[in-house]
């Protein structure tokens, strides 16, 4: 049976951004994931619940999320050794910091297939010198990788603008997306009115209220002083609403301004539930979902939420405009305006019953497009043709 080593910078993304995905792949060849260990929890490293879940061995490699020179080398020695001895047929990583240190591994060791998805660009909020290293770094990953996934097709318009590599060397697989959707687990039926409304009451929203959610990583890069800025004034006009925050800050890579986390510690209609294993009791109370990001691959939560019938406010964003067509399952406003997103969650108020009818077309679009079994076959499909020829 043929090897195949898939690898992400750490083990939630192993684990999370490409759930189940592993498992499936097994059927059909041997697979390994590697990884940073992660965090303990209960005695288990992070990676080693991945092992358990996916039914795969793993490797556990340390890497970073920041530029870290001297770990890097230490990264991509370590792979190396471990393709030479593994001898796989493809090395497939995720992430940036994965990305670049496998890629440059697996190139020296002579992997014949090297395979990097592309699921967002950092990079493209960076300036100065920093860009200037960074963009050098993704050239030197898509050099060594025989082969780039953008999840995308906005990805792939901005990689080759910005001359990363070459159309021939680039290939969206599926509609998009890295992983697909479950939609038989994200599917709203499966939350009666009891259960919403005792969540509801848990967190102090009444009937009458019309709920926001944000998913995500409380960071800048989300939007999430836009999104507080906005809600502030909406407030102001409308008493009736409440926004659900679902996801933890990160306040080493990409802290939120101080009156931004101020103004979510003291505002009773602002509901922070932190990082939650399970969004989907969320997202089944809440009305709009609401996503500013400035930046994204193909945004998992923007397909979690149209698969749970929410309707969906998101910027003008590769992926985020590929999944939402505007007035149909939701609205696309420009990134980085609190003008734009004010406007668009008015428009939602005013437009609340209409909205509602929605819900069962916002999911039929994700079970059309991108449910997991079609993605994951996509992918099989592209391992067949790579290692046939």
């Amino acid at each position: 049976m043929k090897k195949i080593i898939r690898i992400t910078t750490v083990p939630i993304s192993l684990g999370g951004l490409l759930k189940g995905q592993l498992k499936f792949m097994s059927n059909y060849y041997k697979m390994i994931g590697i990884s940073s260990k992660g965090e303990q929890i209960d005695g288990v490293y992070q990676l080693d619940r991945v092992a358990n879940e996916e039914i795969i061995e793993v490797i556990p490699v340390e890497m970073t999320r920041k530029i870290t020179p001297l770990q890097d080398l230490k990264s991509v020695y370590h792979l190396y050794k471990i393709f030479k001895k593994e001898k796989p047929a493809i090395v497939h990583s995720h992430t940036p910091k994965a990305g670049t240190v496998s890629m440059i591994a697996a190139k020296f060791a002579g992997v014949p297939n090297r395979l990097h998805t592309i699921a967002g660009l950092p990079l493209m909020e960076a300036v100065g010198a920093k860009r200037i290293l960074l963009d050098a770094v993704e050239k030197i990953t898509y050099a060594c990788a025989s082969m780039i996934y953008p999840n995308s097709e906005g990805l792939k318009s901005i990689i080759l603008d910005n001359n990363y590599t070459s159309e021939k060397k680039l290939k969206v697989l599926a509609r998009g997306s890295s992983n697909g959707i479950d939609t038989n687990h994200f599917d709203p039926t499966l939350y009666s009115s009891k259960d919403n409304n005792a969540l509801r009451e848990k967190l102090g929203i009444t009937q009458d209220d019309m709920v926001f959610v944000f998913v995500g990583r409380l960071v800048k890069d989300k939007g999430i002083n836009e999104l507080i800025n906005a809600f502030n004034i909406i407030e102001q006009e409308h008493q009736q609403v409440k926004m659900i925050l679902v996801g933890s800050y990160e306040r080493e890579l990409d802290p939120v301004l101080p009156q931004t986390e101020s103004e979510i510690d003291r505002n009773p209609n602002i509901i922070p539930v932190g990082w939650q294993t399970d969004v989907r009791p969320f997202l089944a109370i809440s009305d709009v979902l609401t996503f500013p990001s400035y930046r994204e691959g193909f945004p998992n939560v923007v397909m979690q939420a149209g698969a749970m019938g929410v309707y969906s406010i998101v910027t003008n964003i590769n992926g985020c405009n590929e999944i939402v067509e505007e007035n149909i399952n939701g609205l696309i406003i420009p990134p980085k305006s609190d003008e734009a997103l004010k406007d668009a969650i008015l428009k939602t108020i005013k437009n609340r019953e209409l909205i509602k009818q929605t819900s069962l077309v916002c999911r039929q679009m994700i079970v059309e497009r991108y449910e997991r079994n079609y993605v994951w076959q996509e992918i099989l499909h592209e391992y067949e043709k790579l290692l046939k020829n």
